[in-house]
């Protein structure tokens, strides 16, 4: 069966991060919507232009143009055997359409959400910072790079995104608490395996573990059953 785990909470939460451990863990695609989006923004396509000021303002992007990015995503050859969803679904409507999007294929996705306090996504946010080159991300608090402002491995400038400047990182927040919170409400009545882990004050590596944990934990519980 499909593996479909889907990393879940707010701005700055590490879904991130632990999709990338997660990917060299189980071999099966790490799929991000705002690196989509910001990709097509880079290009200058279509999508990308109607989209950039929403995103730089913080806002969300309309459901049915973020729907229909992942369901064309979804239907690549690599993600046959399983993937990782990171930002998305981000309201209600997307969750219902990857509920439905699944149900289709009988694939049951496993819910993550990482749990982090208010003071601590602001920190972590904030403090930023990403390789233009390769995407790998570095926070000036709690995981600097080497060398101050240059990415330990090609060398380039570190840069602060657009979305993680403070005021934006406020509306980003925002925006979760009135649009994005409620998915998890939708998850639970649905009866839609949703996991809870703890991302507030443990390093990533310890957070990875914690999920690793839960979903093995669940599993065999599913065996069993």
């Amino acid at each position: 069966m499909s593996k479909a785990i889907v990393l879940f909470g707010s701005p700055g939460s590490g879904k991130g991060t632990q999709a990338k451990l997660l990917k060299q863990r189980l071999q099966i695609p790490h799929i991000s919507t705002g690196d989509m989006l910001r990709e097509r923004i880079a290009q200058g396509t279509e999508l990308g232009l109607r989209v950039a000021a929403k995103m730089q303002a913080g806002a969300l992007v309309l459901d049915d143009v973020v729907n229909e990015m992942v369901a064309n995503r979804l239907g690549e050859p690599d993600a046959a055997n399983g993937f990782i969803l990171d930002g998305y679904p981000r309201t209600t409507p997307q969750a219902q359409f990857l509920s439905d999007w699944l149900d289709g294929r009988e694939i049951r996705e496993v819910v993550i959400h990482l749990a982090v306090d208010y003071n601590s996504i602001i920190a972590r946010l904030t403090g930023r910072r990403q390789c233009p080159v390769c995407g790998t991300l570095y926070n000036i608090g709690t995981r600097p790079p080497k060398v101050e402002g240059v990415c330990d491995l090609d060398g380039a400038k570190l840069v602060i995104r657009n979305d993680d400047r403070e005021e934006v990182i406020r509306e980003r927040l925002s925006a979760y608490e009135r649009q994005t919170r409620p998915v998890l409400d939708f998850y639970r009545k649905a009866g839609r395996r949703l996991l809870e882990v703890d991302a507030s004050s443990h390093p990533p590596d310890v957070v990875f573990e914690k999920i690793c944990q839960a979903i093995d934990v669940h599993d065999r519980a599913q065996d069993a059953s």
